[in-house]
């Protein structure tokens, strides 16, 4: 879920687009004959998906590939058999069996720094985004309509002629306050406005503890490298990035006219290095135990005594709240103290620099160039620039997304793949209980209040019941920056006008249009948007072992963020809670343990090791999610033997289309930042990692002790 500070990993468990490292290129292996689990009086019925593609076939056949009744939009069933390099053995590499030949055969765009699935769906989506923006830019329909909003941001950003002419006019006043901003109150009240950088994110969630109401958590925010250990690091390309960061710090200033920049660039860096210093690990951050730390305003004022809390306060009015939330203690602490011992001048700078590189998107060519050229061309390695339209679509995207989400379902999300979808949530729910059921490890006790959890999964398919209403945000056709500003206002304004009223259960915290899914643990809730319900994670004519590979395991590892290492420990109603036995607990975090180690034993770059502890969330979530959907694609078949397609069982199609939905290829620095900032791992590590731990994975295709990914049925991962 793309949310504006570091809570988000805490809110919400997302999918995003990865990658993976050079590989050798898919396999062949005989089908295996499969035993299909008989249905239950607990199963849900098979989708008709699953009933078209899993017919037996006529009697006295073979069983080989029988047509499907329409044909898939990728391959004759859904896989790309093309991609596969038949020279790898499926138990030494499974991600390069399955994804290998094209992995060799695919360039990069030069406008990306990585590229996969979830890529090529957003481009698809920008694409369709962009049709439904300019016939509204085309219109101009009367102001307030979501039409007229929607192209005139977009007209806004388009029109290059007039933001070259604007010069840095536009920016004028917010620089002038900054700049006239000479005690540290002053500078505290800015860090409080939306639009403006600050050491702390202030975010208004539902109440971890009491998820019917809002609460106001304060957390350490990011600077302006991705992570702490960009700082701190000890590593030859870090330390020239950071070389490289500083000149574009000066020259950043330079371009906004800032007098002495190479000086206060320095300074710059040294205040961020210092900040950094003080904040938490990634891993430690995903704590929410640690990171749930009730206060009054008086305790803060007295804990973090270095920073002028009440104007920053009262500028994002919140002046009158008494109760919060503290997420890092000692960082939040640390951090204030450093501002107090920090000079005005450097305070100023920060503020100065920060709000030209984070309005350089809306700024003449040489301060977007400037941008580009450090976090695009420095960063990730990334030759181009986007164009200019793409750019136009994400900023216009970010302000009125739901406005656009409803144009786009009207015209892109048919009922009838909503309702489907609705049928595969339910088999992966029975699949899931079903598996609570058999764990040999969990005690009566928990395995009930498992079930209670489950019960209470609320699942969000395509777009919102009720949608956004942003009337009263002025757009205007001649004021880009303006735009920005008003949005952000609205956007901060809307969160505080309900802080005081019960939690909107019914509110999406992603748009139809995004690509990606996530899981939040304060409403219990499974969503996913339209544009990931196609092709290559789901199609309505796909074979059935295909989908339930593809979407079938991406709704499974949302699920199993509802019972991974942090979201175990909210309870059926969204309540962080302990409702597990001491008994359960011990050996739950025995068994994420073994998940860790092995995690952490895979090499993304030379010499950069995966952060097992960090990705452990997302791995349970994959691991969990695979065998969910595999049980469920496995009652499906009602007692029958699947088909054998292209001379693929019904299990091999199912592991190879989980593999194809995870093929990427990365740039060194996007897949540095990905391993040293992310929660996920590279997409390498989400096939051949939780692979290895599943049984069914190794009778499909014959892996062997010897082979390289062969762990011994005794040390595999059992989780969920």
């Amino acid at each position: 879920m793309r949310l504006p500070s570091r809570l988000a990993s805490r809110l919400a468990r997302s999918f995003t687009p990865l990658a993976a490292l050079a590989l050798a290129a898919a396999c062949a292996s005989k089908p295996v004959e499969e035993k299909a689990v008989s249905p239950k009086a607990t199963s849900a019925a098979p989708s008709a998906t699953a009933k078209a593609a899993t017919d037996p076939p006529p009697a006295g056949g073979s069983g080989a590939a029988a047509p499907a009744l329409r044909k898939a939009v990728i391959g004759d069933f859904g896989l790309d058999l093309s991609a596969r390099n038949r020279n790898v053995k499926p138990g030494d590499d499974f991600y390069a069996c399955a994804n290998g030949a094209w992995y060799d055969s695919f360039a990069i765009p030069p406008d990306h720094s990585s590229y996969g699935a979830f890529d090529q769906l957003d481009e698809l989506s920008k694409k369709r985004v962009r049709e439904i923006i300019e016939q509204a830019a085309a219109a101009r329909i009367a102001a307030g309509t979501p039409e007229q909003q929607i192209g005139d941001y977009y007209a806004a950003f388009m029109d290059e002629t007039a933001i070259e002419a604007n010069g840095l006019a536009p920016a004028e006043p917010d620089l002038k306050r900054i700049a006239a901003a000479g005690t540290r109150e002053a500078i505290a009240r800015l860090f409080g406005e939306p639009g403006f950088a600050s050491l702390f994110d202030v975010d208004l969630p539902a109440d971890f503890k009491n998820p019917d109401r809002y609460a106001v958590v304060i957390t350490e925010s990011t600077l302006g490298l991705p992570d702490r250990d960009y700082y701190l690091k000890d590593d030859p390309q870090l330390k020239e990035l950071r070389a490289k960061y500083v000149a574009y710090i000066e020259q950043m200033l330079t371009l906004g006219g800032v007098s002495d920049a190479k000086a206060l660039a320095h300074e710059i860096m040294t205040f961020e290095t210092a900040a950094s210093k003080v904040q938490w690990p990634i891993e430690k951050r995903r704590d929410v135990d640690a990171t749930y730390n009730p206060r009054s305003k008086e305790q803060l004022l007295a804990f973090a005594p270095g920073f002028p809390w009440q104007p920053f306060f009262a500028a994002m009015q919140l002046g009158a709240r008494e109760d919060l939330v503290l997420g890092e203690l000692s960082a939040i602490r640390d951090m204030a103290e450093l501002f107090g011992r920090t000079s005005v001048p450097t305070l100023r700078g920060f503020l100065t620099f920060h709000y030209l590189s984070s309005h350089a998107p809306y700024l003449p060519k040489r301060f977007d160039e400037a941008r580009f050229a450090f976090y695009g061309q420095a960063m990730h390695g990334q030759p181009q620039q986007r164009e200019r339209w793409k750019r136009a679509v994400d900023a216009v995207d970010g302000a009125l997304g739901e406005s656009i989400g409803r144009l786009y379902v009207a015209q892109y999300f048919p009922p009838e793949s909503k309702a489907k979808m609705q049928q595969l949530v339910a088999d992966l729910r029975t699949a899931l209980g079903e598996r609570i059921d058999a764990l040999d490890w969990m005690t009566p006790q928990t395995k009930s209040r498992a079930h209670e959890k489950l019960a209470m999964f609320m699942p969000k398919i395509g777009y919102p019941d009720k949608w956004k209403d942003y009337a009263t945000l002025v757009i205007r056709r001649d004021d880009l920056i303006g735009n920005v500003r008003r949005a952000v206002e609205w956007d901060w304004n809307y969160q505080v006008a309900r802080l005081d009223k019960p939690v909107d259960r019914a509110e999406w915290h992603m748009t139809p249009q995004t690509v990606n899914a996530y899981y939040n643990p304060s409403n219990n809730e499974i969503v996913f948007p339209a544009a990931i319900l196609q092709p290559p994670f789901f199609d309505p004519n796909a074979d059935a072992a295909v989908n339930y590979g593809a979407i079938g395991a991406v709704i499974g590892h949302e699920m199993g963020h509802g019972f991974d290492d942090q979201g175990r420990k909210f309870g059926p109603d969204g309540a962080l809670q302990d409702w597990w036995t001491p008994q359960d607990e011990k050996e739950f975090k025995a068994r994420t343990a073994r998940l860790i180690e092995e995690f952490s034993a895979f090499e993304a770059l030379p010499g950069l090791k995966v952060n097992g502890a960090n990705t452990i969330g997302e791995n349970i979530g994959d691991l969990g999610g695979l065998n969910m959907a595999h049980e469920a694609y496995r009652i499906s078949l009602q007692g029958q033997p699947a088909q054998v397609l292209a001379d693929l069982s019904g299990d091999q199609r199912f592991f190879l289309a989980y593999a194809q939905v995870w093929r990427s290829k990365y740039r060194d620095g996007a897949l540095r930042e990905l391993v040293l900032s992310d929660v996920h791992s590279p997409a390498e590590f989400r096939v051949n990692g939780p692979l290895p731990n599943i049984d069914d994975w190794y009778a499909a295709f014959n892996v062997q002790p010897g082979d390289k990914l062969y762990i011994k049925p005794d040390k595999r991962v059992r989780i969920w």
